[in-house]
């Protein structure tokens, strides 16, 4: 089968909060875009809201002038799922994150686009592998993980299945970077990379609170200020370097003492640190920073955190936050 190599028409499947803000920027993008959902009337509506909904964004500058009458030239509403992907070269399946629900549509997708379409899958945690089973010709599929609101969010997971063909990764990360995304490519584990770590992080905040250590307005507003500040700017292993990994290390210790195995230091950071790499003050951490980038990317990171924070004072405070 010849998977194709250029993207102009599109469709959607699934047209709620989070399919009908990925048919969006498909859209703004200079896409055609057929939305299916379970009837036409129902992606009708869809595409009605999702116009409407582009005009507002335009109006609040969230979205560039022109953006809603681009939307509405190049959104359509389909009868049915069938009728949307029939002459699509990308499909972007965004149904609700059901293994059995999605698993059904994939057939029927897969059983009504063109053979050499490539299908996209977006779920937040549900193995690539076990999806591509419904699928037929699995070389043709992937995962391609939007986070809500998709309009806003830039970064964009990208899963091989096991039978994923390169040219389609290859293919899929070209159509993100089109749409002005940042697309990553992770490997095929349960939650990948972003609920991953999203997930961890959640887990312990309910700790946290079970343990009457502080309540869940306080963990907020600690977290959203301090790392969570951070981490709007910059990953987990920037910031490791930035800080050193000498003091990550001895940090780990403290808490390994109070909390257990769960909290030892992760071998990889342990040899990092016994072979002198303690990240930017030593020239070589987990990540490859070169001396010559050091200044200016401090200087960066202060103008970055400084304008992140005027940001913050002009909108205030979240409502009902």
């Amino acid at each position: 089968m010849k998977i194709i190599d250029t993207i102009s028409n599109t469709a959607v499947v699934g047209s709620g909060y989070m399919g009908g803000g990925i048919a969006q920027v498909l859209a703004l993008h200079g896409n055609k875009v057929l939305l299916g959902d379970v009837d036409g009337e129902t992606a009708e509506r869809a595409r009605v809201r999702l116009v409407e909904q582009a005009g507002q964004f335009e109006a609040q500058g969230l979205m560039p002038a022109g953006a809603a009458d681009t939307i509405g030239k190049n959104l359509a509403a389909a009868g049915s799922i069938e009728e949307a992907v029939a002459e699509a070269d990308y499909i972007a399946e965004a149904v609700p994150e059901d293994p059995d629900l999605k698993a059904a549509i994939l057939g029927r997708i897969s059983g009504a686009a063109p053979g050499g379409a490539v299908i996209g899958t977006n779920t937040s945690a549900i193995p690539i592998g076990q999806l591509a089973n419904s699928v037929s010709s699995p070389e043709r599929f992937l995962g391609v993980h939007w986070m809500n609101p998709a309009p806003f969010i830039p970064g964009v997971e990208l899963i091989p299945g096991p039978d994923t063909a390169p040219a389609v990764l290859d293919l899929a990360e070209a159509l993100i970077r089109g749409l002005g995304k940042t697309p990553a490519r992770v490997a095929d584990t349960p939650g990948f990379v972003a609920n991953r770590l999203q997930f961890a992080l959640y887990k312990e905040a309910v700790r946290i609170v079970e343990e009457g250590v502080a309540a869940p307005s306080q963990i907020d507003a600690v977290v959203s200020n301090t790392f969570g500040f951070r981490l709007a700017l910059f990953g987990p292993f920037a910031i490791g370097d930035m800080a050193g990994l000498d003091v990550y290390e001895s940090s780990f210790r403290t808490l390994e003492k109070a909390y257990g195995e769960r909290f030892a230091a992760p071998e990889a950071l342990a040899a990092a640190v016994a072979e002198g790499n303690l990240g930017l003050k030593s020239g070589r951490g987990f990540l490859d920073i070169g001396s010559q980038d050091k200044a200016a990317l401090l200087a960066y990171r202060d103008a970055a955190y400084g304008r992140l924070s005027q940001l913050r004072a002009e909108l205030g405070e979240a409502p009902g936050l």
